[in-house]
């Protein structure tokens, strides 16, 4: 890519003072606007691939994935051509038809711990369900969710949670009343003792743990040995549901998620990103005794006109049933190049004499810029947000793309090969020097 200074990004900075006339900040969700790190962000005008292309013509390499769903890279042919050929027969019916029980199947047998499920067109709606459900089966109001983890910006959702919330440095959102609040508890991720001493706290008051089983909001923060199968132990004991939100591990850490790696199996789980494949579209589900809680067998309401979209379930059978058909390639695939990019630039930081502590769990990976382990989000917040900022303004000049925030994940696509680590690797020496 060019220099700012070879090729000035004079369209992307007149398309923000036109887009700022009509969204606050100039954009449709925060993190966008590049508060965090600096400069004004690029105006995307196309994507192929591994690649973004911007309003003044340079060129990306993209390492973070639209946040997570494009597995496949952009306009992979088959989900367009999905997405063209039923687009050609309505966009819309609001009643149901065959493509919602085909994707189904498909997310079923990646996910078996799903026996029943519905869709919706956000991860925010998939666990705001979810966690209503949860009440609704158990009869209780608490719930246990993670310090760091973003489960969209569901009211009830938003204490201390990761994501935009963390970049710009709050412990929820104004416009939450303290009485919708009252009933979550935050706890520091990966400390089991604080979860029964919950319990404890509030014996059969407690409905549900919700939880990213690899932390992806915060950066990415593994689960220590044994925490992930504790809270299923514990949850069992207490007679609440555990809901894994897998909308960003869904179909990326393996075929069947983060479920599949640690060999947990929840009680429901939410999913979203690379089940649309591109398109908006999540789901929840899980045990059917749970699921028939919901309207219309049961007493939980949910609803939604554009639920099961017809667009959205053509572009998840289609990246479904590639993921499936190439499972033996695909994933090994990705663990080789994420590994030599993460791992590359970690060891280049080492050479900088930069601390940099490198996270990773398959195709998902954080740089921190600190020298000490991570391990929640009390230790994930001690990095160095300005070296983050500078790294991030050096690796764009340099033509790379990087979430703009150290508290969110990057990601790595099957069209990501040999030439896009090289371009990393080469920008990422630049970036790490002086």
């Amino acid at each position: 890519m060019h220099s700012e200074t070879e090729k000035p990004h004079a369209q992307s900075r007149n398309l923000q003072r036109r887009a700022e006339q009509f969204f606050p900040g100039g954009v449709n969700s925060p993190v966008r606007a590049f508060r965090a790190v600096g400069g004004a962000p690029p105006f995307i005008e196309r994507a192929e691939g591994a690649t973004l292309f911007d309003a003044d013509g340079n060129r990306y390499v993209d390492l973070f994935g639209s946040w997570g769903p494009m597995i496949l890279g952009h306009a992979f042919p088959p989900v367009v051509e999905a997405i063209r050929e039923v687009a050609g027969r309505g966009t819309s019916f609001g009643a149901s038809h065959s493509g919602e029980a085909a994707l189904a199947e498909l997310v079923r047998r990646c996910f078996p711990s799903v026996e029943k499920m519905r869709f919706v067109n956000s991860g925010t709606e998939a666990c705001m369900s979810a966690v209503r459900l949860a009440r609704g089966f158990t009869g209780r109001n608490f719930i246990i969710k993670f310090e760091g983890c973003y489960h969209g910006h569901a009211d009830a959702l938003l204490v201390k949670a990761g994501s935009g919330v963390a970049t710009f440095g709050i412990p929820g959102s104004a416009g939450v009343p303290l009485e919708t609040a009252q009933h979550t508890l935050a706890l520091p991720y990966n400390n089991l003792a604080a979860v029964e001493a919950a319990f404890a706290a509030h014996p059969a008051e407690i409905a549900c743990i919700l939880v990213e089983p690899v932390v992806g909001n915060a950066g990415t923060i593994p689960p220590a040995p044994g925490y992930l199968e504790g809270l299923r132990k514990i949850a069992t004991e207490q007679g609440a549901l555990l809901i894994l939100d897998e909308v960003m591990t869904g179909f990326r850490l393996s075929l069947g998620g983060a479920q599949q790696l640690f060999d947990i199996t929840p009680d429901l789980t939410t999913l979203g990103k690379i089940l649309g494949g591109g398109l908006p579209c999540a789901a929840f589900g899980g045990r059917a005794d749970v699921m028939d809680h919901l309207a219309p067998l049961g007493p939980v309401y949910q609803a939604g006109t554009l639920s099961g979209n017809p667009l959205a379930m053509a572009a998840g059978i289609a990246t479904l049933k590639h993921l499936i058909a190439h499972e033996g390639e695909i994933y090994p695939q990705l663990e080789r190049v994420t590994q030599s990019i993460a791992e590359g630039v970690a060891e280049l930081a080492r050479k900088a004499g930069v601390p940099l502590t490198t996270n990773r769990v398959g195709s998902m990976f954080t740089w921190f810029f600190t020298g000490d382990p991570v391990t929640d989000f009390a230790s994930a917040a001690k990095s160095d947000g300005k070296a983050f900022a500078r790294f991030h303004r050096r690796m764009m000049e340099a033509g790379v793309w990087l979430p703009p925030s150290q508290f969110e994940a990057a990601f790595v696509s099957v069209a990501h090969g040999p030439t896009e680590v090289e371009q990393v690797l080469e920008a990422a020496h630049g970036a790490l020097a002086g």
